[in-house]
């Protein structure tokens, strides 16, 4: 008997290869036939006019502090994901010695968003090491959890405060952070990950750890999994490194292991240079180096407000007035001199860092506004409200939020993102889809319909991939480069992490504001269209959008560890 039968679908395998019409029976957690099938089962789905797919694999988010008190992790799973992956961009929560949890909490908060009065109320600490953290979260899981080790954490718990300031590690500090490295991997980390990102800081202004090491330690860490058969490297804003110097292809070759980067991206000052990095890739994954860019199929935007923007952190003075707190920062754009100041590196781009540019104020659009005053300007450009007011745009932009005592809601789009060319880096096969960042920017924006939006946008409407394939990069190939054995393919003995979607209305809500953050904070939620069961090892974990009480998920250990 079948503890679950799923009748009369398209399957779409994961394998890439056409879908067919079949059936899909489980039993203790596992697929044990695909085909015809007849037997007996304690409950059968009827997904008639339904795709059946393999669950997705979200490779990048941020959900080490949610999970904690989340472990649905919501609301990834309504959107068919089953498989979570965190620990990204060098930020992880472990290892951490008490007196060091709230330096690792005012890391994620600044970089990724997450209100530190969030992670205070709702992280309850009761591990040091990583194995520890690892054992924390497979206690309770709705979806499987993955978890790479954080550059920024471990140097932290070797290194103290003066990880944030002191650029060389000692020999003795290396090695001790090399056999943490071996520790986590041990106990079933799916890797490391690291950071290049220069602008992103703590609460107090201080560089996180991981991009204050010189490239040496990290390739000297890298180097630790050299002997091991097993883990993925990731690091965020490698991108430059990598078309200047081959810097992700070094990791590696010094590592001997895949590397996952952020990020392939179309920029509007730049548009051709996304074909070139492609090419690039292109070259050197057929020079047998398995190194894969990010792609983000989400328009490349963030909301934000002024409250805790971090859009102008590479300009010096905008970064020491966005890290004051709320009076401070009012205070700040009032004056005049201070704002003569702001329009220099702003508006004008005067005294900027080389990895720093001036803003685009067409490309900042206003969401929402709370001032009457002000409300005609909702949807429309900064640039284009300036223009209406007749005003300098960097005092209308500042009288404008001062004016909703910072909460004038904002996207900001200053990469741009040209159709055709995300259509045809989605569809290359050198790229790796994901970069939700589900769990992050919580009060901004909402990734966790990036496969939703993949399969009704890229799919059904403009047509940049077929289904299969776009399945195929939501789960095999996810699954190969993080070393997620038994996953990722509807075949039998495999776990039987299935979802089943309707393709022809499948897609994302808008976002909508949720009071459901430890201490009743806000945060953005969306839901899914067209998702009708997301099944987790076997049991179904969300049904119709609604969870079913089911906590069927483990923390996804890397193969060697396993064995």
């Amino acid at each position: 008997m079948y503890d679950l039968l799923i009748k009369n679908g398209r399957i779409v395998d994961g394998s890439g290869m056409p879908s067919f019409n079949a059936d899909v029976g489980i039993r203790d957690g596992v697929i044990v036939d695909v085909g015809r099938l007849s037997g007996e089962a304690k409950r059968t789905i009827d997904a008639s006019g339904r795709a059946v797919a393999p669950g997705f694999i979200d490779n990048h988010c941020h959900f080490d502090a949610q999970v904690t008190w989340d472990p649905l992790c919501t609301f990834s799973p309504q959107h068919g994901v089953t498989s979570v992956i965190f620990g990204n961009c060098s930020l992880s929560l472990a290892p951490a010695r008490p007196e060091e949890r709230e330096s690792l909490a005012k890391m994620l908060s600044r970089v990724e968003a997450i209100p530190i009065e969030t992670l205070r109320a709702g992280v309850n600490w009761n591990w040091e090491t990583f194995p520890e953290y690892l054992d924390f979260l497979d206690r309770k899981l709705g979806v499987n959890a993955g978890v790479l080790m954080g550059h920024s954490a471990i140097r932290r718990y070797v290194m103290g405060a003066e990880s944030q300031e002191r650029a060389e590690a000692t020999a003795d500090e290396l090695a001790q952070m090399q056999e943490i490295i071996r520790d986590g991997m041990r106990a079933g980390a799916l890797g490391l990950s690291f950071d290049r990102n220069g602008g992103h800081l703590d609460l107090e202004g201080r560089p996180v750890p991981a991009i204050v090491a010189p490239l040496e330690e990290i390739y000297t860490l890298a180097a630790a999994l050299a002997d091991l058969p097993a883990g993925v490297l990731q690091c965020g804003s490698a991108y430059p490194l990598e078309i200047r110097e081959g810097f992700a292809t070094h990791l590696s070759q010094v590592s001997g292991r895949p590397v996952v980067y952020n990020q392939l991206v179309h920029n509007a000052k730049r548009p051709d240079q996304w074909r070139e990095h492609l090419a690039l890739v292109a070259q050197r994954i057929g020079e047998g180096w398995p190194v894969y860019p990010v792609v983000n199929p989400r328009p490349a935007s963030q909301r934000f407000t002024m409250r805790n923007a971090q859009v102008f952190d590479r300009m010096p003075t905008w970064r020491e007035v966005m890290l004051a707190d709320h009076e401070a920062k009012k205070a700040a754009f009032s004056d005049p001199a201070m704002r003569a100041n702001l329009r220099a590196e702003a508006v004008e781009g005067r005294d900027l860092p080389v990895d720093a540019m001036p803003i685009q104020w067409d490309r900042i659009r206003i969401t929402r506004v709370l001032s009457e005053r002000y409300a005609r300007y909702r949807g429309k450009s900064v640039g284009l409200m300036a223009q209406e007011e007749n005003a300098d745009v960097l005092d209308a932009f500042l009288d404008m939020v001062l004016a909703d005592d910072l909460n004038t809601g904002l996207e900001n789009n200053q990469s741009g993102s040209d159709a055709g060319a995300l259509a045809a880096m989605l569809a290359s096969p050198y790229s790796v889809i994901g970069l939700s960042d589900a769990g992050a920017h919580v009060i901004y924006e909402a990734g966790y319909g990036y496969a939703t939006l993949l399969l009704g946008h890229w799919v059904r409407e403009e047509q940049a991939l077929s289904l299969e394939e776009a399945i195929r990069k939501l789960t095999s190939m996810q699954a190969a480069l993080f070393g997620l054995d038994q996953r990722g393919l509807l075949r039998r003995g495999y776990a039987a992490d299935v979802v089943v979607f309707d393709p022809d209305t499948v897609g994302t809500e808008e976002p909508e504001e949720v009071h459901d953050l430890p201490g009743g904070l806000m945060r953005l939620g969306q839901k899914a269209r067209g998702v009708d069961y997301t099944v987790v090892n076997g049991q179904v974990l969300y049904e119709h959008g609604e969870h079913t009480g089911a906590y069927p998920g483990r923390v996804l250990r890397n193969g060697a560890a396993t064995r």
